[in-house]
């Protein structure tokens, strides 16, 4: 035993050296990556360009040589980062694919074009820069906790720490040169650790919130009076070299003061309110189980984000839906101030603050359930068609030059297509903070997405119109379809997502409930006789059946149920075959409105689309939850106060026979009981001794003989004698010479 526990140990410990060196090599490679990054803003020449694509796409194919060849490693943390394979190689592609295009932007523009496209380049170089420095804190980490967010507060510091650390160096070298200009990559990376010190002071305790920000604002001032000595020529000069010292030692402070306060939060184990409506309701309800309870201000927090959360929604809301969410928000905030306040008083105990308590629980769940419903709405509505947009703002770049409007209607499809993204991304973000049942990878993943498509809506609108200013150049093209391509992927992704953190029953049962409102539409438009807006209605109802259809399938190949999938496939296809016919009578009808047999069609087969959709939303459910069967109400005409009718006569019942209770032509009294007893079955004797019987004679037995002394019972016998004294012992007092019975007497 002992044998082999040492064999255990050593092979662990030689795997744990094989992890340590693996992660060394990688993180060695991707400090190289961030040196290159670092000078990708002053890159000015042709030349210089070449030479920073040539001493870059190395370190990159090693990192990424390092992924694909590595087994997964013993530590948990290092598992996770390898064994993300795909999100790496993604990664990878989209560096690579960010310097491919900022070198053909270089190649298209020169020096002389009048095109700003500083400062896209500027977020690509830091979005890069903070992807490889979280690769970095990953792989560093000795501990890996499944529960934990991206968005925690002590993760949030981490990060926001190792990014300063990457920093530092430069802005330090910027720092020491007292000819360095102003606007250069050091004065940017100083102002970036400020914003990222101020990020962390935000998620500090009180202490050390208020020495980072004391340290964040002298740092700043003195910053700008550097800047400005050196913009006229004094950085040379004994005050600009003292202010710089004096800056230097000011960073250093504060790189200290952060990392106590990362320290200080680690160790007191605050907690801090969910990330989701779910996890925020739960924690607020703990609270409202045991007001009185000092749970350090985290269920009122809680609440209060909660609260924040439905205004978000209500934001993106009209008519009576905003109207609800406001107004449960309003009760909910009303209610959670008088408890807190009663708290405050130590009245938590009483059987008021009770009772508000249980009515602020009623109302979470209202909220909560507002929330969810809207959230659903919003999915529907803001992802039915995520391709047009793009669609138009292509043909506005591609249109041709010369084309009236053009200009103009490129600036247009600009503006809807960001309009577009901006809602998507913030609906992406409702459905992670709302309406993603706790699912921490699926949270995070959409609120990654919607980042990255905010980032890519700028980027490619100038890509579009660099290609707009130079449609001839194949540089710029493949510029700009590169980054279509990528924003498609995006978006897609997005709404991917945002299906699977929603339920498929409530997402069906919404699309319904928009088709029926598009159906009244196209009535509108059939009486009103108009055509286009009877094409805009159908389009739309045949494109949220289409995401009916996308949504099933989905539920299809998730389930492992052939039941299951057998049902929702056969609601599936009646689905997908009632389209078409709706579509082609909806475009009769919008050919000729007067048509009343074609309205009669289109009527027809929107119903059976109609019906498809309920078929298909009643088979992903588990629990169908159908309609009861109301009767409908008596008819009051009959109803009448006068005398009641006369009684109608009883029904007259023919006689019955009287039956016997026992049924004498039942089968058990035909049986012939003799039979069955004539030859009774003997039973078996057992192996025991003979007797001898005497012989007795058919004689009669003698009588009785007569008792002695008559027919009277004899007397009774005398009691025996025992040898018990006379009662009469005691009657009279004990003689001395009698010691014994004087005692006894």
């Amino acid at each position: 035993i002992e044998g082999a526990r040492g064999i255990l140990q050593g092979t662990s410990a030689l795997l744990l050296c094989f992890d340590e060196s693996e992660v060394r090599k990688i993180i060695r490679e991707c400090k190289k990556v961030l040196d290159y990054l670092a000078v990708a803003e002053v890159i000015e020449t042709m030349e210089d360009l070449v030479q920073f694509v040539k001493d870059l796409s190395p370190c990159l194919t090693r990192i990424t040589k390092i992924f694909i060849t590595q087994q997964p490693m013993t530590k948990q943390i290092n598992k996770y980062v390898l064994m993300d394979y795909e999100g790496v190689k993604v990664h990878r592609s989209i560096l690579i694919c960010h310097h491919d295009i900022d070198a053909k932007i270089f190649l298209l523009l020169g020096k002389n074009v009048d095109i700003n496209h500083g400062e896209a380049k500027r977020v690509l170089v830091g979005r890069m820069t903070e992807e490889i420095n979280e690769v970095i804190r990953v792989l560093q980490l000795t501990t890996y906790d499944e529960e934990e967010w991206d968005a925690d507060n002590l993760t949030a510091m981490k990060k926001a720490l190792s990014a300063i650390d990457s920093r530092a160096q430069a802005a330090h070298d910027w720092l020491l040169d007292p000819t360095a200009l102003r606007g250069g990559l050091g004065e940017k990376s100083l102002r970036q650790i400020l914003d990222h010190a101020q990020k962390v002071a935000d998620r500090s305790l009180p202490p050390d919130r208020d020495a980072i920000r004391k340290l964040t604002g002298d740092i700043a001032s003195m910053t700008d009076a550097l800047c400005e000595l050196r913009s006229e020529g004094k950085g040379v000069s004994p005050q600009g070299q003292s202010l710089a010292r004096s800056i230097g030692e000011k960073l250093n402070e504060l790189s200290g003061a952060i990392s106590n306060a990362v320290n200080n939060v680690e160790r007191s184990g605050v907690q801090q309110p969910a990330h989701t409506v779910a996890g925020r309701l739960e924690q607020a309800q703990r609270w409202l189980n045991n007001p009185s309870m000092d749970d350090k201000g985290l269920g009122q927090q809680a609440i209060a984000l909660i609260v924040e959360e439905g205004k978000k929604v209500a934001s993106g809301l009209t008519g009576g839906a905003k109207t609800g969410i406001l107004a449960t928000c309003d009760e909910v905030d009303t209610l959670s101030q008088q408890l807190s306040e009663m708290c405050r008083r130590g009245q938590g105990n009483t059987p008021q603050a009770q009772n508000i308590a249980r009515m602020l629980s009623g109302k979470l769940q209202e909220l909560k359930s507002k929330i969810q419903t809207a959230v659903v709405d919003r999915v529907v509505e803001d992802f039915v068609d995520i391709v047009t947009p793009l669609k138009h703002f292509t043909d506005s770049v591609l249109a041709p030059e010369g084309t009236p409007g053009r200009d103009q209607n490129f600036e247009n499809r600009a503006q809807n297509l960001s309009q577009f993204s901006g809602r998507a991304a913030k609906t992406a973000r409702m459905v992670a903070a709302g309406n993603s049942g706790g699912n921490k990878k699926v949270a995070e993943a959409l609120l990654s997405s919607a980042g990255q498509v905010e980032s890519l809506t700028p980027q490619l609108i100038a890509a579009g119109r660099i290609r707009m200013t130079y449609p001839g150049n194949k540089a710029a093209d493949e510029h700009f379809e590169n980054l279509r391509r990528q924003y498609a992927e995006s978006i897609q992704k997005v709404r991917d997502l945002a299906d699977e953190a929603t339920d498929s029953a409530a997402f069906i049962k919404a699309s319904e409930t928009l088709i029926k409102g598009h159906t009244n539409n196209c009535e509108a438009s059939i009486s009103t006789n108009e055509p286009q807006s009877m094409v805009d209605n159908t389009s739309a109802i045949a494109r949220l059946a289409n995401r009916v259809l996308m949504v099933a399938k989905q539920e299809a190949e998730n389930s492992e149920d052939p039941g299951f999938v057998s049902k929702v496939n056969y609601a599936s296809d009646m689905l997908q075959g009632s389209v078409t016919p709706m579509v082609q009578d909806a475009k009769n009808v919008a050919v000729a409105p007067q048509d009343h047999n074609a309205v009669s069609r289109w009527r027809s087969s929107n119903a059976a689309l109609l019906n498809a959709v309920g078929e298909v939303r009643r088979a992903v459910m588990v629990y169908p939850e159908e309609e009861p069967i109301v009767p409908p109400p008596p008819n009051m005409a009959n109803l009448t106060l006068n005398a009641a009718p006369p009684r109608p006569p009883q029904p007259v019942q023919p006689p019955q026979p009287v039956k016997s209770p026992i049924d004498i032509d039942d089968e058990i009294f035909k049986l012939d009981f003799n039979k069955i007893f004539e030859q009774p079955e003997k039973p078996i004797a057992s192996p025991q001794p003979k007797i001898i019987q005497p012989q007795r004679d058919s004689a009669p037995a003698p009588p009785r003989p007569p008792l002695p002394g008559g027919e009277s019972a004899p007397p009774r016998p005398p009691p025996p004698e025992t040898d018990d004294e006379d009662e009469t012992v005691f009657n009279e007092a004990p003689q001395p010479n009698q010691p014994i019975m004087v005692i006894t007497y």
